[in-house]
């Protein structure tokens, strides 16, 4: 993806990404280098913030 001109035709097609697809390809970058078994850990982790998100949708995530 170092080639500009491939950059520069897929922004003319595509346009430019928005924020918070960049950040999201960021994670799955960080994400795809964890080891299987922290993976594993992060999608527990997640899964739980998200039930517990569900259980009292009142209470801010932090």
């Amino acid at each position: 993806m170092k080639n500009p001109t491939f950059v520069a035709e897929l922004h003319k097609r595509l346009g430019a990404p928005s924020s918070e697809t960049v950040e999201s390809l960021r994670l799955l970058k960080a994400f795809l280098k964890l080891a299987p078994a922290q993976r594993s850990e992060v999608i527990e982790t997640v899964e739980r913030l998200a039930i517990d998100a569900q259980a009292s949708p009142d209470r801010p995530l932090s």
